[in-house]
């Protein structure tokens, strides 16, 4: 499953396994054959994740016949549109590239002979009035569980473009040493010219509504440590701080002099004189890479929306090197919400203002603030959907619409009806919509942990 979040604090896992299953059950709500007619004002997207859908175990978007199925029985509970996955973490793209190699079979499944999945994929939604959103997985390229993909498959493009991370004992590692997918260096100019060769490519031959990208980000907070990213820091603290000192620094030792291990995640334990202007370098990193991808995208087609996928989880967001609100939000100077790693001009790596629309993944079974005697007197806790869809429109200054979203399947809901209400309440709050992740939790108990169908959830959750 590629869009799986890999954030601080929650790792969304599903089981994936070769046995096609003989007796699926059919899509489809109980209850009759109601209809949910959408309400035109708002957006119901669902995520279309290609790992699990189409060459899952359980997944029916191989077979043409049942994803018909699957998208008529969507349009009867009340969505309206569909975010489809086009290129994954293997750095494959599931359409016919001139600039990636294309997946058609994996775990056994493959998709039909002449058949351009998303091409196929979108002429279907579009028949039945959903709005399509493109999404890239954009600073990965390889499996790294696996061994398959881009970073596999060209030793020179490993070498030179792999992410570099430290490990708990201050070591510089390539990423898919510690078990991780292939993240690639996105300071390297080679490696946001394929990313955006691969926006403009499927902005060209798809008549997509909108490219959304996804995993547009470091690894984590141990990346990237690469001798390039050295020599880049250090003309950037030439250039916007005048260091005439930084040529000298100890590296990595000045950003982060010592590593904790916590959750399986290597966290710094104390941190150099470099570290706060270290965050803000790669937030200009990626600030910069989504400048370059807008016009990319606008180039192309200036109508088509551009958007991005985020974890709601700001306050420790940095870790990843985002900074996905309004560049007119200051953490630093900001006396309601304290946030201890910003430093002064941290509001000026934002990157909100580039964006017609951002989803950020609410990905929590608290649904109001109230629900827990902890956190009723606030207003802002980014662990719960009410307190992160506050601060998520809190620090973007609503200069976007923003899509609250729900996962159906990998966080532990009490039953269908907390998913209902949950739907509900972000359906009331976000000012874009909401996003299901992902289509195949609901259609295959299997990669729920509700183990049921849930259908009825989103049904009832959409009825006006």
């Amino acid at each position: 499953m590629k869009h799986i979040v890999l954030s601080l604090g929650i790792v969304l896992t599903l089981a994936m396994s070769c046995k096609k299953s003989d007796t699926p059950p059919p899509p489809g709500p109980g209850g009759g054959d109601t209809t949910v007619t959408p309400d035109p004002q708002r957006d119901v997207l669902a995520w279309v994740d290609a790992r699990s859908n189409v060459f899952g175990t359980y997944g029916r978007l191989n077979d043409t016949a049942e994803l018909k199925k699957v998208l008529d029985t969507l349009k009867q509970v009340g969505v309206n549109g569909l975010v489809v996955d086009v290129k994954g973490s293997s750095g494959y793209t599931m359409y016919p590239s001139a600039i990636a190699k294309q997946v058609t079979s994996m775990d056994g499944k493959s998709i039909p002979a002449g058949v351009d999945y998303v091409g196929f994929m979108l002429q279907e939604a579009h028949k039945r009035g959903f709005k399509v959103f493109g999404s890239i997985v954009t600073f990965v390229e390889g499996d790294g569980g696996r061994n398959i993909g881009t970073v596999f498959d060209d030793p020179d493009f490993r070498s030179k473009y792999e992410t570099i991370v430290c490990d708990v004992n201050g070591n510089r590692v390539p990423v898919t040493s510690t078990g991780r997918n292939a993240f690639v260096n996105p300071a390297q100019p080679a490696v946001q010219e394929r990313a955006l060769n691969i926006i403009k490519e499927i902005a060209t031959k798809y008549a997509f509504d909108g490219i959304m990208l996804d995993y547009a980000r470091y690894t984590d907070i141990d990346a990237d440590f690469s001798d390039f990213s050295k020599s880049e820091f250090i003309k950037y603290l030439e250039e916007k701080y005048n260091d005439t000192e930084a040529k000298k620094m100890k590296f990595p030792q000045d950003i982060v002099t010592t590593w904790r291990s916590s959750n399986g995640q290597t966290l710094p334990a104390t941190t150099g004189k470099y570290y706060k202007k270290w965050l803000m370098y790669r937030c200009s990193v990626i600030q910069d890479f989504f400048i370059k991808a807008r016009t990319a995208v606008k180039s192309v087609k200036p109508n088509i929306k551009f958007g991005t996928y985020v974890g709601a989880w700001y306050t420790t967001y940095y870790q990843v090197g985002v900074n996905w609100a309004s560049k007119d939000y200051d953490p630093f100077n900001d006396q309601e919400v304290r946030f201890d790693w910003a430093y002064p001009g941290y509001g000026e790596t934002g990157y909100g203002e580039q964006l017609d629309l951002l989803m950020t993944g609410n990905y929590f079974t608290q649904i109001r603030l109230a629900d827990n005697p902890a956190t009723a007197s606030l207003k802002y806790h980014w662990w719960s959907i009410e307190g992160s869809l506050n601060g998520g429109m809190y620090i973007t200054k609503n200069k976007m619409p923003l899509y609250g979203s729900i996962d159906m399947g990998n966080v532990s809901w009490a039953n269908q009806g907390e998913i209902t209400k949950a739907i509900q309440y972000i359906l009331g709050k976000a000012s874009g919509g909401v996003m299901l992740f992902d289509i195949v939790h609901i259609y295959a108990p299997q990669y729920n942990r509700l183990k049921q169908p849930l259908w009825d959830a989103v049904k009832n959750g959409l009825k006006q």
